[in-house]
């Protein structure tokens, strides 16, 4: 009788580590989507990858293999801004296969359609809703909801390791760690934990060539000082406002003193000269939030809510039923703006990457970094900044670079014996840089990507 009841409890047990271990890391392929007509032409997979040390968070992704050689094309994790912005939109509204259109009627009518100008033409993407609390990703316990960029950071590479676990067949691909916006943060770090981890020999051994860089976010200080010199390279102030400035503040315009009358004079003209102007793309209109014409960003917010909260897609996607409440688009109780203190479930505890650029600097990596240059949000003055200062020979000086013949930005390529960065600007683009110029930010990432020396093609 003894012996009946251990095997019962032993089989217990036993089903409750498979269960535990399927429900951390699971995966599907996902045939059809609600709003796109037939079977996906391309191979999509959705999934849960547990990370911590209980696998307390649940890690949502969306992988799509490359439509031209997934054997061998390279295989980028991609990071969306925000923090806190989901891996869908970056899917749906910028490089992903799909494009998601709405009829101009209403937003009821929503159709997905396929992108020919996909990043995933070029190499295997990894779209992942990070950190927890975004997208689709959900937490087992009230600390597992609590985040930080340095945690971040390091769940990242957590991902990565068990995703490489469960797919092992793509290990050999060259990898790349990418991401726009806030990410520009959080990319360095998470690329030298895969850098470390290698010369650490920790298992996998993961075959990192790089990472790549859309608009990022870099210094807490540095990217916001610098938008009064680039407004006033745009004419968005006079050439008084600017040398007054210069010239009383002292070079700091983002925490001057209190006391400094005439510096905070200064600033308060240069506010009134750009409070209406579109810091996304200066020459766009800026777009009513509330009532958004379905050409403006604020938009997608209206579009991706009514799809992505639909049971069907919910399904479609395998998203576990009772993750989560309501998906938004971005969750704002993480989202950064300049001078944001710490929330209830983020904090903001890395000021600065250009440390970890400097490490990787030393390593055997190749970097590309783009900026739209009509930009103010991260204005690519600070870009530049940062740049100059990893004290990087220039290797090829700036030059134009082409589309269709005609002049698609500029670009500097810096080079020592094993590290590469190339700095390109796309010419009349905002911050989200595809979503201004999605042709020419696929050239772009196409042609740097055939150009490194790893590639047969």
């Amino acid at each position: 009788m003894e012996s009946r009841y251990m095997n019962v409890a032993t089989l217990l047990t036993l089903f409750i580590i498979i269960f535990a271990t399927t429900l951390s890391n699971s995966k599907s392929i996902v045939k059809n989507l609600p709003g796109f007509v037939g079977d996906l032409p391309f191979t999509l997979e959705t999934g849960y990858v547990g990370v911590g040390a209980e696998d307390e968070a649940q890690v949502f992704y969306y992988f799509v293999e490359s439509q031209r050689d997934p054997a061998n094309d390279p295989l980028l994790l991609y990071l969306t801004g925000g923090p806190g912005t989901s891996a869908l939109y970056p899917f749906l509204y910028q490089i992903g296969p799909l494009n998601i259109r709405v009829d101009i009627t209403g937003w009821k009518n929503i159709t997905l359609e396929l992108n020919p100008i996909s990043w995933t033409k070029a190499a295997n993407m990894i779209f992942v809703d990070l950190p927890v609390g975004v997208g689709f990703s959900y937490a087992r316990t009230w600390e597992g909801w609590r985040s930080s960029d340095s945690t971040l950071a390091f769940q990242s590479y957590e991902f990565l390791r068990k995703w490489f676990e469960e797919h092992p067949m793509f290990l050999k691909n060259p990898l790349y760690i990418s991401g726009i916006s806030y990410m520009g943060l959080l990319v360095p770090p998470i690329t030298l934990h895969v850098y470390k981890g290698n010369e650490y020999g920790r298992q996998p051994q993961l075959n990192i060539k790089g990472y790549i860089l859309v608009s990022p976010f870099t210094d807490r200080f540095i990217d916001a000082n610098v938008r009064l010199e680039f407004a006033h390279r745009f004419a968005l102030i006079s050439d008084d406002i600017y040398e007054s400035a210069k010239e009383t503040c002292h070079g700091n315009y983002l925490s001057p003193d209190r006391n400094n009358k005439l510096c905070l004079y200064n600033l308060r003209r240069f506010d009134e000269c750009v409070n209406d102007i579109n810091f996304s793309n200066i020459l766009d209109p800026v777009c009513d939030d509330i009532n958004p014409k379905p050409d403006c960003t604020a938009a997608a917010d209206i579009i991706l809510d009514a799809w992505a909260n639909e049971k069907e897609v919910q399904e479609a996607l395998q998203v576990r039923e009772g993750t989560i409440d309501v998906w938004e688009k971005t969750n704002e109780t993480m989202s950064y703006t300049f001078g944001k203190n710490d929330t209830i479930c983020y904090s903001y505890d890395l000021l600065s990457s250009v440390d970890d650029h400097k490490q990787l600097v030393t390593r055997n990596c190749q970097v590309l970094v783009i900026s739209g240059d009509h930009d103010m949000v991260i204005p690519y003055v600070g870009t530049e900044k940062w740049i100059k200062s990893l004290n990087v020979p220039i290797e090829s000086p700036w030059n134009p670079w082409y589309v269709d013949n005609q002049v698609a930005g500029y670009q500097t390529t810096y080079a020592t014996t094993r590290y590469s960065l190339v700095y390109a600007t796309v010419k009349g683009a905002g911050h989200s840089v595809s979503l201004y110029k999605p042709k020419e930010a696929f050239d772009l990432f196409n042609r740097w990507l055939a150009s490194r020396t790893y590639l047969a093609y």
